[in-house]
């Protein structure tokens, strides 16, 4: 998935006002501790935006905490390709091995959104939807000198 197809996915679902949203470094430390508080592990890099269904000062970490229960994590898997159909099957992606050790950390606090930056339909999935609906999984290793 490209930088900017990814910005474009991120607009497309905030745009939407229904709790999605992307946070800052600091917001995003305060939503890492308060997920280590109830012995969840997050990567920064294993997610993209959150959803949460009640106003949540994200600056203050004890707030956060507080409102746990209405946070959900989020990895988006995005497309510009107008050939995809509304329920993405065919569509292929990567999972990276964060992802998944935080989906798996997360349970049902953590899904993936795909996203179609064409057409703006999106769809969210569970770890576990996701394995339901996939049709081959191709184990794969990424090695960046």
């Amino acid at each position: 998935m490209s930088q900017q197809t990814t910005i474009k996915a991120l607009e497309i679902l905030k745009n939407k006002k229904i709790g999605f949203r992307v946070l800052n470094s600091t917001e995003k430390k305060n939503l890492a501790l308060a997920f280590a508080r109830k012995n969840m592990v997050i990567y920064g890099k294993a997610y993209d935006i959150i959803r949460y269904k009640k106003k949540i000062d994200f600056s203050n970490e004890k707030d956060v905490e507080k409102k746990f229960d209405d946070i959900t994590v989020y990895e988006i898997k995005s497309t510009n390709r107008k050939d995809v159909k509304k329920d993405f099957s065919g569509y292929f992606f990567d999972l990276t091995t964060a992802e998944l050790l935080v989906a798996q950390s997360l349970k049902t606090r953590f899904k993936f959104v795909f996203v179609n930056t064409v057409t703006g339909n999106y769809n969210e999935l569970s770890l576990n939807q996701v394995f339901a609906k996939s049709k081959a999984i191709y184990p794969k290793w990424a090695i960046r000198f």
